[in-house]
């Protein structure tokens, strides 16, 4: 009885030995995480992957950063850091042994500007042997795609700004039709340069003036939807509207045109009188008077300094006068004083002489002092 307890004590001891010499074959990862700022970076996933024989684990980083993963078997191992989805940094070929934990820290201020140096490095060709052996496999691959995709964009742009320019020449020679077709071009190369757009449509509303008929408004049409996708890409840009609206008054549809001229002002309250002046001088060209008429008041309300559309007012105005039995002439009410106000604003200007030969018509005399209304008034004499 005594031997077979004695031998029993023998199997207990040697599962114990046992045990013990498979706890010794375990091991552990440590390491602290940075962010971009050098901050610690919390909630952070780490993924240890095997890679002598399969096996993954994960642990995200504590509030400080910290991260721990204990009870790995002894082997080859591949950490990763993976930010909201993203893998941010790795390291490979990590060996772990018997002992303190191995210790693999991540700081990604420091990786972006290994990274952003070593794609600059081989950009320009001056990656060095060392700098070249540190890179990872997927590094490489990286670095490669970027050259490619950045040759290839290299390559894009020229002929989008040959085209771009070419189309710049053509219509400063009037050459509409060879700007149509630069500027189309450009625009199927990259969609998404508002500019581009923007000089299409203009060729276009050109190329429209001098044709006649279905053919003049197929032209003109697509000027008007090269104008909205301008728009669209930069909805922003109150030119855009000024000048789409100066095409719509062309088309004939003037309500659109005011409605796109009201959305230039608003972008740019400073130049509202210049966007309704142009829309009345379009107007004007196109022999719709009352609109003109209207859109000159909307000038003058907008910025009443707008010289130009203070006379154009006038002139308005002058076109809806009445003549009385005895050969007088009465104008509607505000016309001497559009008149008077251009003269004012603009004593010398283009319209000056004829301005002052619609006053004396109307009048039988010219008042034509000039007072700067943007000037300070006079200093007020000290008492003796």
């Amino acid at each position: 009885m005594h031997a077979r307890m004695r031998w029993a004590g023998v199997m207990v001891l040697g599962m114990l030995a046992f045990v013990s010499v498979a706890r010794a074959q375990v091991t552990s990862i440590e390491g602290d995480v940075k962010d971009e700022n050098g901050q610690a970076l919390k909630g952070a996933l780490i993924k240890i992957e095997r890679k002598d024989i399969k096996g993954h684990y994960q642990v995200k980083t504590d509030k400080k950063g910290h991260y721990y993963y204990g009870g790995l078997p002894i082997g080859m191992y591949r950490i990763s850091i993976e930010v909201d989805g993203k893998e941010r940094d790795s390291v490979d070929n990590v060996k772990t042994s018997l002992g303190d934990p191995r210790e693999v820290p991540f700081n990604l201020k420091q990786t972006a500007e290994q990274n952003a140096a070593l794609q600059k490095a081989a950009e320009t060709g001056t990656l060095t042997k060392e700098q070249e052996r540190s890179l990872s496999p997927e590094q490489k691959a990286a670095i490669e795609k970027r050259a490619k995709e950045q040759a290839a964009a290299m390559a894009k742009n020229k002929a989008l700004n040959d085209a771009f320019n070419a189309g710049k020449e053509a219509a400063l020679a009037k050459n509409w039709q060879g700007a149509v077709d630069s500027f189309d071009k450009a625009s199927q190369m990259d969609p998404s340069q508002n500019v581009v757009w923007a000089q299409l449509a203009e060729a276009n509303i050109n190329l429209a003036a001098t044709k006649t008929g279905p053919d003049q408004q197929a032209v003109m049409d697509k000027g008007l939807a090269a104008y909205q996708k301008a728009i669209e890409l930069k909805p922003d840009d109150p030119s855009y509207h000024n000048n789409y609206a100066l095409a719509l008054v062309k088309a004939k549809r003037v309500p659109d045109a005011q409605a796109e001229l009201t959305k230039a002002a608003q972008l740019d309250p400073t130049n509202a009188g210049k966007y309704y002046y142009n829309l009345g001088a379009v107007l004007v060209n196109t022999g719709q008077t009352d609109q003109a008429g209207e859109a000159f008041k909307k000038a003058i309300e907008a910025s009443p300094n707008y010289a130009p559309a203070q006379y154009q007012y006038g002139v308005f105005l002058v076109s809806k006068a009445k003549t009385t039995a005895d050969g007088k002439v009465v104008p509607p009410d505000g016309t001497v004083e559009a008149f008077q106000k251009y003269l004012e604003l603009d004593p010398t200007g283009p319209y000056a002489e004829s301005a002052k030969g619609m006053l004396q018509t109307l009048t039988g005399s010219v008042q034509t002092v000039y007072q700067n209304p943007n000037a300070k008034p006079p200093a007020k004499k000290k008492k003796n």
